[in-house]
């Protein structure tokens, strides 16, 4: 049952990934579940940048040199972290948004829309076995000098992809009854 699915989702970081590869048809799959997004007036905000090999290397690399250079006080930690993560991924997907030229709808619909596509690819890499998280640091206000990004499109974040081994912790939520109310 999809119920099952959604409770079974979970952050799976990159620290925990294997070095397993991620072929491209998975990761296909993994944008097609993403299109499929509900979406107002049909606007399809999702935009995605899929990097694999040197290009994580290299977001990796812009990363840790852009908070070096906005951080007045950057952390070694951080930079080694900055470095690291990208390469420990299968694939990571860079998830954008595009806005609507006419402004036919509020931003935060655009926006919503372009997480609802995440969610829906994360649900999809829960059913393959494959962890997930969805990264969005303060540094992608900057990923305009990485990216091509076309006018009105913005980073919202990163979503990591990899292989683990072992088991992701069951979690438990409070009672939706104590978040809801019925008029």
């Amino acid at each position: 049952m999809i119920i099952d699915l959604i409770k079974a989702r979970r952050a799976v970081f990159p620290a925990q990934y294997n070095d397993k590869p991620i072929s491209k048809e998975t990761i296909e799959k993994v944008l097609e579940a993403g299109n499929w997004a509900p979406t107002h007036k049909k606007t399809e905000p999702w935009r995605f940048k899929v990097l694999q090999g040197e290009a994580q290397e290299k977001l990796g690399l812009f990363l840790s040199l852009k908070y070096m250079e906005t951080d007045p006080n950057p952390k070694q930690f951080k930079v080694e972290k900055l470095i690291a993560n990208p390469k420990k991924a299968g694939a990571i997907i860079a998830v954008c948004m595009q806005r609507d030229p006419k402004d036919s709808i509020p931003e935060w619909e655009e926006i919503a829309a372009t997480a609802m596509a995440v969610q829906n690819m994360w649900l999809c890499c829960t059913e393959m076995g494959i962890g997930s998280y969805w990264s969005s640091p303060g540094l992608i206000k900057h990923m305009g000098g990485f990216f091509n990004l076309n006018e009105g499109e913005v980073c919202l974040g990163f979503f990591y992809m990899g292989y683990y081994d072992g088991e992701i912790p069951v979690v438990s939520r409070g009672p939706v009854a104590d978040k809801t109310v019925w008029m």
